[in-house]
């Protein structure tokens, strides 16, 4: 704790300011049981961030104190490792003796605990896409050896729109790890069956909480609810709950097989993996929407599906869905004429194009294909080589080079390694076609 001084107009002011480390602290955020999250900024860089600081009596406390250090050594473990666009980034960790405090990206929309109540519930159509960006971030952070445990609205943090970011790691099981862990941590709301047996535990135990969290958010009650522990984890071991439409009857029926299937008491009886979850909610999410609306998740599982596209990360995909314009294009419709200047390129997420030059059939191209990029590689506006129509109804992305010039240098440098890549295989087919 620093104190300042300071003249001005021959008045004496005093001016309280916090600091700790290198971070500024701008003002309180919340204030829990064992430590205490600020706005700070961080005096290096100027980067605004949010800041959880430990008390040092918790970490003395005869009785757990043990356990929260290991829980916040736990997350601080964690700082610079998780990189996803929907995890809440840890950028910087000091534990001491007694105190500590972790940085983290810093999400100002609040969590959703606050949509999980009657008459605060936010439309089916966000629920769906927040749960399908949820399964993408628990997928990754299981392919890098971590199941979080303590999934729950709490630690689902809202950015904008319907981008949620997975944050408080502190419970997670790493399986890296060679500390000793315990699986009986978590919010016993929220535990899967396996979790309350002290089971070892696989991205099932997240997907079961995450099942449970979609439930709430979409009836505004929790599948389990007792007076006391002991029955309320005997409810979650035995009992079947609700299907979510006899709660809200508003709801798609479709979304009763779905939620049921998540929080299914056997772990093999769940998704088989994150991504059959995440498609699941994606398929539901086209049928709910108004016609023309294309959704987060439509954007992300067209890029997913195209091969050219692999050697991108989870994160870069998510950047090149948001940076380019979608739409829904009807048939017979020209895109590109030739001899007209353009700099942007176009990927087909679904439907078929022709492409013609002079009147003349050159070729035709089916969804997971691109057309126009030699423009966007040779950079400034080039007349284009051929006229390209819709055959079928298309949904189609166009890429502008500025949109694309914003993303991250390795999402820029992927896709233009993907996109020489995919040129050069079309020339050799040219070629060979030629040859024959």
């Amino acid at each position: 704790m620093a104190w300042r001084e300071r003249m001005a107009d021959n008045t004496f002011e005093m001016d309280l300011s916090l600091q700790v480390g290198k971070y500024e602290v701008q003002k309180l955020l919340g204030k829990g049981a064992t430590g205490t999250v600020y706005h700070a900024k961080d005096t290096f860089s100027g980067r605004e961030v949010a800041l959880k600081t430990i008390e040092p009596e918790v970490f003395r406390d005869p009785e757990f104190g043990t356990v929260y250090r290991a829980q916040f050594l736990n997350e601080a473990s964690l700082a610079g490792k998780l990189k996803h666009p929907h995890i809440v980034g840890i950028l910087d960790a000091v534990v001491q003796e007694n105190s500590g405090y972790i940085a983290m990206e810093l999400v100002t929309q609040g969590d959703l605990s606050q949509h999980v109540k009657p008459g605060k519930l936010l439309p089916v159509a966000d629920v769906l896409q927040i749960g399908f960006k949820c399964c993408g971030a628990l997928d990754y952070a299981y392919k890098e050896g971590i199941v979080h445990r303590d999934i729950k609205p709490a630690n689902l943090m809202m950015a904008q729109g319907t981008d949620v970011k997975i944050s408080d790691f502190g419970a997670a099981y790493l399986r890296k790890s060679q500390a000793v862990q315990t699986a009986a941590m978590g919010s016993p709301f929220y535990m899967s069956p396996e979790q309350i047996e002290n089971q070892e535990l696989t991205f099932h135990s997240d997907m079961y909480s995450l099942g449970v969290v979609l439930y709430e958010l979409l009836t505004g009650h929790k599948p389990f609810t007792a007076g006391s522990m002991e029955m309320l984890l005997l409810k979650i071991q035995q009992q079947e709950p609700a299907p979510p439409t006899r709660l809200n009857p508003g709801l798609p029926k479709e979304l009763d097989g779905i939620v049921l299937r998540a929080i299914a008491k056997e772990p093999g009886q769940r998704y088989p993996s994150w991504s059959d979850f995440a498609l699941a909610l994606s398929k539901l999410s086209e049928k709910v929407l108004p016609p023309g609306v294309i959704s987060d998740s439509e954007k992300y599982v067209a890029l997913k599906k195209v091969p050219m596209l692999s050697g991108l990360s989870d994160s870069e995909l998510w950047e090149l869905a948001l940076a380019g314009k979608w739409s829904e294009v009807p048939a017979l419709k020209t895109i590109v004429k030739e001899n007209e200047k353009g700099q942007s390129f176009f990927l087909i997420g679904k439907g078929q194009v022709k492409v013609t030059r002079g009147g003349r059939l050159l070729n035709t191209l089916d969804e997971r294909e691109c057309f126009g990029e030699m423009a966007w590689i040779r950079g400034g506006e080039m007349p284009r080589h051929a006229t390209v129509e819709s055959v079928k109804e298309l949904l189609l992305v166009e890429f502008e080079p500025q949109a694309l010039a914003a993303m991250s240098i390795s999402a820029q440098l992927h896709l233009t390694r993907a996109l020489v890549r995919n040129l050069v295989e079309r020339l050799e087919l040219a070629n060979t076609r030629i040859a024959r």
